[in-house]
């Protein structure tokens, strides 16, 4: 998956990985590193203790962590709200909601 996304003005790199190689992915299914502008994304693995839809999810995490890449380069770290995991879990659940809605408002 490693791509390049621009993240306001600043590359930040989607890096896939997994908790063997990265002991970050330990704890979490993904992570924004502001400081080497990354968004790593762990490999997840079907279990009985995982969602069905792991493609789904997995893109979720994806916006997840790029909501917070957005969120550092606009100024708000993780000292302002923008380190809210529950305000940007909304915005990651919902950005496709709200993308359905701009486009048919014509509003982009």
């Amino acid at each position: 998956m490693d791509k390049i996304v621009n993240v306001l003005g600043e590359s930040y790199q989607l890096i896939q990985s997994d908790s063997t190689k990265d002991p970050c992915l330990n704890e979490a299914d993904g992570y924004c590193d502001y400081t080497i502008k990354a968004c790593v994304i762990g490999n997840i693995i079907q279990t009985d203790d995982t969602v069905k839809d792991l493609e789904g999810y997995r893109k979720k995490v994806i916006r997840h962590e790029l909501i917070h890449a957005f969120l550092f380069e606009s100024g708000l770290g993780s000292e302002s709200w923008g380190g809210n995991e529950e305000i940007v879990d909304w915005i990651a659940y919902q950005f496709p909601k709200l993308l359905e809605a701009f486009k048919v408002a014509d509003a982009l």
